[in-house]
């Protein structure tokens, strides 16, 4: 498995330092998302996961540094297959059809292939704290996104937290005054 050192080289050689997002650019949130899931107590393949979130972009940051269909192996080789499934399944969630109710279907659809993968309880645990890490970054950084953020994770977290590891769960509560 690659190192975080490693894969900020790689972010850095993608541009990562070159494209806006909440509170900087792309790759200082990265960062923070990778850092606070550490500091959370998070696996170091879920926080090597998190510093690589949004390498084939996101349903909320279509942006991508890495191409999903010719490029996996190219981030596999960096972080490991662990890390990289992770990367892969948060960059092709369909938020829409799968955040509302996953708690109840525990259904995570691609928005690339239109397919759907149900989750065991440790692949569904990574996957929503890294979610929920991710939002909570964008929340502390992007005022103008917090007006309406906000109010949509007072009404999911909720529904997310038998899912949710107990430290990620307590510090979105904490941040957004569940």
């Amino acid at each position: 498995m690659g190192t975080l050192e490693d894969l900020g080289s790689l972010l850095l050689v993608r541009g990562a330092d070159e494209l806006d997002h909440a509170g900087g650019t792309l790759y200082v949130h990265l960062h923070r998302v990778a850092k606070r899931l550490g500091s959370l107590g998070a696996s170091d393949t879920l926080a090597l996961a998190g510093l690589a979130h949004a390498a084939y972009g996101t349903d909320g940051y279509p942006t991508h540094l890495f191409d999903w269909q010719t490029e996996r192996p190219v981030l596999e080789s960096v972080i490991g297959p662990e890390a990289e499934a992770i990367v892969y399944r948060y960059g092709a969630c369909d938020r829409e059809t799968t955040w509302r109710d996953l708690a109840e279907h525990r259904t995570v659809t691609d928005r690339f292939t239109g397919t759907s993968e149900e989750l065991g309880a440790a692949d569904l645990r990574d996957f929503v704290d890294l979610t929920i890490v991710n939002e909570l970054d964008v929340l502390d950084n992007d005022a103008k996104r917090a007006v309406t953020l906000r109010p949509f994770l007072q009404e999911q977290l909720p529904r997310w937290q038998s899912l949710a590891s107990p430290t990620v769960f307590a510090e979105a509560g904490r941040i957004v005054h569940l």
